[in-house]
């Protein structure tokens, strides 16, 4: 996964993997997903992100463990 911030257009963008992206679709006014040919999700991006997310270029990583 990869996470994206480009503070000149203000737009952040989360790939969850490197497929090509043969569609996108605003799910809601400024989030943009974005689908494989087979359908399954391959990233969104989110408009107007230092807007709409808390510190868009940051990122914080946590990882659930099995217990």
């Amino acid at each position: 996964m990869k996470v994206i911030y480009d503070p000149e257009t203000d737009i952040l963008r989360i790939l969850f993997n490197a497929a090509a992206i043969q569609e996108s679709d605003e799910d809601k006014p400024g989030v943009i997903l974005d689908y494989d040919k087979i359908g399954n999700l391959v990233g969104m991006e989110i408009l107007n992100a230092s807007q709409r997310v808390e510190k868009p270029h940051s990122v914080e990583i946590e990882y659930a463990l099995p217990h």
